[in-house]
């Protein structure tokens, strides 16, 4: 199997597509999430995506240690990864961006490695203004590169854009 990056904006339909990807494969499906209900908000979202995936699927909530996560699947599962903006938010607390780098280098190839495929998906966040203040710079570019780093370890590459899809192509 292979290792899928999709990013785009919110609400861009890049979790749709890695729901389908995963339905498609066949095979048992483990989804490995990095969202925390840290608000009632994002509690209804999590309950939201919960109810959108089929209840034989196995869920991993892993807001930190992704690598771990990645290492804990079964070989025949099918991975979903979602979203690495939230996991480098979640680290963004506490851990320097150098050290972000590594954790994604880490685990973006242990994803590559996977034998039951795998797709993450992740937020496109470097395509609008300089944030005006240093935590916002800082995650804007700390994401930024852990994109690039997933996209680089990936097989494929995907922009989602209102729900349409875009190969990537390497340069």
């Amino acid at each position: 199997m292979t290792l899928t990056f999709v990013t785009g904006g919110a609400r861009s339909g890049k979790s749709g597509l890695a729901l389908r990807m995963a339905a498609a494969a066949g095979t048992p499906v483990a989804m490995i999430a990095t969202a925390e209900a840290r608000d009632p908000e994002m509690a209804d979202r999590i309950a939201a995506h919960r109810r959108e995936r089929p209840a034989s699927w196995r869920t991993l909530e892993e807001p930190l240690d992704l690598a771990g996560a990645i290492r804990g699947l079964a070989g025949d599962e099918f991975a979903i990864v979602d979203c690495l903006s939230l996991w480098v938010s979640n680290l963004l607390e506490n851990a320097a961006p150098a050290a972000i780098e590594k954790l994604a280098t880490e685990a973006a190839a242990l994803a590559a490695a996977h034998g039951g495929g795998c797709v993450a998906v992740s937020n496109e966040v470097g395509m609008g203004i300089v944030p005006a203040n240093a935590l916002a710079r800082s995650y804007r570019d700390a994401l930024g590169r852990v994109n690039a780093i997933w996209a680089d370890a990936a097989d494929e590459a995907l922009f989602a854009v209102s729900g349409r899809v875009l190969r990537l192509e390497r340069t």
